[in-house]
């Protein structure tokens, strides 16, 4: 055995396991269902699986030493056979966490939303927003109602992408989300109209996303939640006006 393997260290099977239940039962104490806690781990586990995928890669594509033709050929083969292998292992435990069910309802259903779903939107979206303004005394804390309706414009799939779509939103608009909430946010003249509130929300981050790229879908949802017209009007003036 090769010496860097002898002083390897990983965990054994039980000790993982027992991370898992302990996760779960935490979880479980603070309210969330065991299908919900075990859906979050599982997307956790498909990420580190990608992550693993993406690394064996880059590593693999670098022939150590000169030692001909015929090694590099099996090195390179060896190592695209280990990431494809990674790659199909981290696919499906994607999909188990994602569509555990399977994909027989269709791949453009839109189920009810989780709360799982809503507590990962909402940690995607705190950190977005205070990049570009400050926390508001003006919040009209209806961040669940909101990211709710969200949400529910989306696949399962596109649910589970959704903190890496906000930040690439965020990333391609930042000089024109600047200047919205300079204008309309936090501090700015129009502080106190009830119209542009929803702007002193974390959750206005993801309205603006949804109303760049699905805005038929979200004021569909958005009526079906009875959440007031006026805080979609707002972001939606706001944003035009931005441009």
């Amino acid at each position: 055995m090769h010496a860097a393997e002898e002083n390897r260290q990983e965990l054994d099977p039980a000790s993982v396991l027992n991370a898992k239940r302990t996760l779960l039962q935490l979880l479980g104490r603070a309210g969330f269902s065991a299908d919900d806690a075990q859906g979050l781990i599982a997307l956790v586990e498909a990420g580190a699986l990608a992550g693993a995928c993406q690394e064996a890669g880059a590593l693999g594509a670098s022939v150590p030493g000169d030692k001909g033709e015929p090694y590099e050929s099996g090195w390179l083969d060896g190592a695209r056979a280990v990431t494809d292998a990674l790659a199909g292992i981290a696919e499906r435990a994607l999909r188990q966490s994602v569509d555990p069910d399977g994909p027989a309802a269709g791949p453009d259903i839109r189920p009810p939303v989780g709360r799982m779903e809503v507590e990962r939107a909402k940690v995607a979206v705190t950190p977005l927003y205070l990049a570009f303004t400050a926390a508001s005394d003006l919040d009209p804390e209806v961040t669940e109602e909101v990211l709710a309706a969200v949400l529910a414009t989306m696949t399962p799939w596109q649910r589970a992408g959704y903190a890496g779509r906000l930040a690439a939103f965020a990333a391609a608009n930042r000089a024109r989300l600047e200047r919205l909430y300079v204008a309309y946010g936090p501090g700015s003249a129009t502080a106190i109209h009830s119209r542009y509130s929803l702007l002193h929300s974390a959750t206005s981050i993801a309205v603006l996303e949804r109303l760049a790229t699905a805005a038929a879908a979200l004021q569909e949802e958005w009526d079906a939640a009875e959440l007031p017209p006026a805080w979609l009007d707002g972001p939606m003036t706001a944003w035009d006006a931005a441009a």
